[in-house]
């Protein structure tokens, strides 16, 4: 007895030190003692035991939530915390009396434990384990998995331990507790990821269908809580593909829920979600776009998001009114990803809500909101509303939207700046009455700049936003766009990797080389470097798209009164339009036969030595070919040319 005793003492000791190096001022000299009590502790629960007795946890906590502390260190801590945790009943218990939980998961650390398992892999096999013990340890570690689930990896993980086998019986738990902290592991579990949706579709609870087990906990009489994150369940395995959202179950019951949550009955958070979830359910759908904008007078229920953000139960709690106020631009921003959502493709939906009271005016003031991301959905609603040329010829120019989204486009961060930019080039279209001052306000240098940024989707706005901008535009706005850009950036933009962003400087070039005045003026200054960059083009290894569209400008180029000589002199070119017109695709044969139909046309200067010279390369063969061609365009085209040269 006296040998155990020493034993025990000497442990303590050991353990002991331990903790007191815990509190060591120096960062480096902490770090080190978290790291050796970490490998004397995994798998040693004697060690555990000791520990936990002599308050290694409140420090631990304690290390874990200061913001001071390393990132390496919290980590450490959160895995000692962690392994502590493995240890016998007793210890958890201890654990979970210290309130080790909710500060883990305020630590947002234990699971980065949970789901580091080359800390410990036995981690989540054990915690899976103790599922079975009681039905505190069952809420507690499916809490656990709910809040450690963070990215797809962390998902495949929790899947292949077989999680959805032992999580799926705790949704008919009798605790209230466990099956609700058993639904959010579901819906962390399935949001977007089509392997944990599928198998999701397919689980039997006591011999029913989880996706039913779901329904009913989406009915009225169930807490509001439990019918939200029911009907986020659906949501992510309808959008992950796995329930087709022309199921009933999705459109009698997974939408109404989600509506009925959008009710200033509701509280502000449940208000948030709903709106946000039903944003996402009906994302890529219009039959769901249009089904939710007649429910429950959606559209109309969402303006009260900008009037009321307490909802009607709440008046009378004084501190939940201050909370909400806090809170309020979380329902703006949710309201803007609804209404973003509901409009993306319906014109009655778009004026609809453009028609709600003073809803344009409430998206201007949200583009310059202090929070970043009521800016962003507000841009994302103004986005799906400029989608419609009804509303950019009436709603956008009445409030001058323009003015704002110019201002929003000066120092955003990239995400803003990509949705604001592709508004931008709606407004730009040439049937938007707001082009014309807007070119007044310094946007092309703006949009210049949006072509040199590292993202591709930034460029292509840019370009695109330009090419909308120079399409049928007057020879001063084209020489503005061309002198603003630089020649050097055009051709860099010409060889970009990504091939949007060459689609698009490809459709700039053709709108600046439209009418015959400025084909020959932009080619007599930067002639020779176009038909470099077209030469290169039509040799390297690009899309039909891409080909087709550089043939189109050729064809520009040649209906060009000087600028015809650009290609009549350059042999090289001329035997590429030569083997164009020979090509499989019919779109480029047909591009191709359109260069020689500009080159020959009777009526102008110097078209007789044109026929000749190209007769003699053999272009009237291949014409006389082509006009026995299959396709009835390309036909035509052909015997067209071929008259010329009849006249």
């Amino acid at each position: 007895a006296y040998c155990l005793l020493t034993s025990h003492i000497e442990v303590t000791a050991t353990s002991r030190h331990y903790v007191d190096r815990l509190f060591d001022p120096d960062p480096q000299k902490v770090l080190q003692g978290v790291i050796d009590m970490k490998n004397a502790v995994i798998g040693n629960n004697k060690q555990k035991a000791n520990l936990i007795v002599l308050g290694a946890v409140p420090r631990l906590l304690y290390l874990l939530q200061q913001g001071s502390s390393s990132s390496e260190l919290r980590a450490e801590c959160a895995v000692v915390l962690g392994s502590l945790a493995m240890g016998t009943e007793n210890n958890i218990k201890s654990l979970v009396d210290c309130h080790i939980i909710p500060a883990l998961l305020q630590g947002r650390c234990m699971l980065t434990v949970c789901v580091t398992p080359c800390q410990d892999p036995t981690v989540i096999p054990h915690l899976m384990s103790l599922l079975s013990r009681s039905q505190r340890t069952q809420e507690y570690i499916t809490q656990i998995f709910s809040h450690c689930c963070k990215t797809p990896e962390h998902q495949t993980v929790l899947f292949n331990h077989g999680a959805i086998q032992n999580i799926a019986p705790l949704l008919i738990s009798p605790s209230y507790k466990v099956r609700m902290q058993a639904l959010k592991c579901f819906s962390v579990l399935a949001y977007e990821n089509t392997q944990v949706s599928m198998t999701l579709v397919n689980v039997l609870v006591d011999e029913e269908l989880l996706s039913q087990v779901f329904v009913r906990m989406m009915q009225r009489d169930q807490p509001i809580d439990m019918q939200l994150t029911a009907a986020k369940c659906l949501t992510y395995m309808c959008r992950a593909g796995a329930i087709r959202t022309d199921d009933s179950c999705i459109v009698l019951k997974t939408l109404p829920c989600l509506v009925r949550m959008c009710s200033k009955e509701r509280l502000l958070e449940e208000r948030v979600e709903g709106a946000e979830t039903l944003a996402y359910l009906m994302e890529p759908d219009v039959e769901l776009q249009r089904i939710a904008s007649v429910t429950d007078h959606l559209v109309a229920m969402l303006a009260d998001y900008f009037k009321y953000p307490s909802s009607v139960s709440a008046i009378t709690d004084i501190k939940r009114l201050d909370h909400d106020l806090k809170h309020a631009h979380e329902l703006r921003q949710a309201a803007f990803k609804l209404y973003a959502s509901l409009g993306s493709n319906d014109e009655d939906i778009r004026k609809k809500i453009t028609e709600t009271e003073n809803m344009m005016d409430r998206i201007v003031s949200g583009l310059s909101e202090s929070s970043v991301k009521v800016r962003l959905a507000a841009v994302r609603c103004l986005h799906s509303l400029s989608r419609s040329v009804q509303q950019l010829r009436t709603s956008f120019h009445d409030h001058a939207v323009w003015k704002p989204l110019m201002k929003l486009l000066q120092n955003a961060p990239d995400e803003v700046l990509v949705m604001a930019s592709s508004t931008l080039c709606n407004l730009l279209l040439e049937f938007s009455p707001s082009k014309e001052p807007i070119l007044e306000s310094g946007v092309i240098e703006l949009l210049c700049s949006l072509t040199q940024s590292d993202s591709p989707a930034l460029r292509v706005n840019g370009i695109w936003a330009l090419m909308n901008m120079a399409f049928q535009a007057d020879q001063k706005v084209k020489g503005e766009i061309v002198r603003a850009l630089g020649t050097e950036q055009l051709f860099r933009l010409l060889s970009d990797p990504d091939s949007n962003v060459l689609m698009k400087t490809l459709g700039l070039l053709r709108n600046l080389l439209s009418t015959r005045p400025h084909i020959d003026q932009v080619m007599s200054s930067h002639g020779k470097q176009i038909m470099q960059a077209v030469t290169l083009i039509l040799e390297g290894e690009h899309s039909i798209e891409v080909k087709e569209q550089t043939l189109c400008i050729l064809a520009n180029i040649a209906d060009g009164n000087t600028a015809k000589e650009l290609i009549m002199t350059n042999d090289d070119i001329l035997q590429k339009i030569k083997y164009y017109m020979a090509h499989s695709n019919v779109k480029l044969q047909l591009a191709a036969t359109f260069c020689i139909s500009n080159l020959i046309w009777n009526e102008e200067d110097g078209s007789q030595e044109r026929q000749d010279k190209l007769r003699e390369l053999g272009f009237v063969d291949i014409l006389h070919k082509l006009t026995q061609a299959s396709d009835p365009n390309l036909c035509d085209r052909a015997k067209t040319a071929m008259q010329q040269y009849l006249a």
